[in-house]
């Protein structure tokens, strides 16, 4: 990135804030008047029923974008939750019309964030149609732990894995009991490791034939 625009992204940021566990980075419905960049830690977006029922959209990990849909339709069609301890790096909600003006190769580059969000969530509906239980679940895990690799996050034979079986059965759209069952046999199988928050697989190869999930990663992605 040429210095000019890292003085011009420098020029547009807020600040950075810390938010724990549990913390709401994004109201559903809302109007913040901020865009984020997920520098550290994990979070995830979400639609919920008014009787509390939740669908989880999509897993958030450092580099990805929020709020680019409040701005662009005034409210927060979703929300957005920390899975953990987080760090964001604020922006001013008029950077997107300043940054398509100013520095359209930025902006293209915020368009290949979304856009790459948006495949992954249509990844999920997928599995959430059409594959059975232990697809789904195996899916997901691949697709995470692949993300998260990624991301630099790997350590040893493991990354981290803030999830719990609630999390996965709020994205797949299965009972907390069902995901419980699948996991048990994904591990007596010796397909997948899950400890002290940490996820590992050991034949990933395998567990991508059990999910039929083949897709391959995307081309190194853009930072902002």
């Amino acid at each position: 990135m040429a210095a000019e625009q890292l003085g011009w992204i420098d020029a547009r940021k807020l600040g950075q804030l810390r938010r724990p566990a549990g913390s709401v980075l994004i109201t559903e419905g809302g109007t913040d008047e901020r865009l984020y960049t997920l520098l550290s830690g994990w979070a995830f977006r979400f639609k919920s029923l008014p009787d509390g029922r939740r669908q989880i959209l999509n897993i958030l990990l450092p580099g990805d974008t929020m709020g680019v849909q409040a701005e662009l339709l005034s409210a927060s069609p979703h929300g957005a939750e920390a899975l953990t301890d987080v760090d964001l790096c604020a922006f001013r909600r008029d950077t997107l019309l300043v940054l398509s003006r100013e520095h359209p190769e930025l902006s293209f580059d915020l368009i290949w964030l979304a856009a790459l969000g948006e495949k992954l969530t249509d990844d999920v509906l997928l599995s959430v149609g059409r594959r059975n239980a232990t697809e789904r679940v195996a899916m997901l895990l691949v697709h995470l732990y692949r993300r998260a690799v990624s991301a630099g996050l790997k350590q040893d034979d493991s990354v981290p894995f803030p999830l719990t079986q609630m999390h996965l059965a709020d994205a797949l759209g299965l009972s907390h009991v069902h995901v419980n069952r699948v996991l048990q046999g994904l591990r007596k199988g010796g397909l997948v490791r899950l400890s002290e928050g940490r996820l590992g697989i050991g034949d990933l190869r395998a567990l991508r034939r059990v999910a039929d999930y083949w897709d391959q990663p995307p081309p190194r992605r853009p930072l902002l």
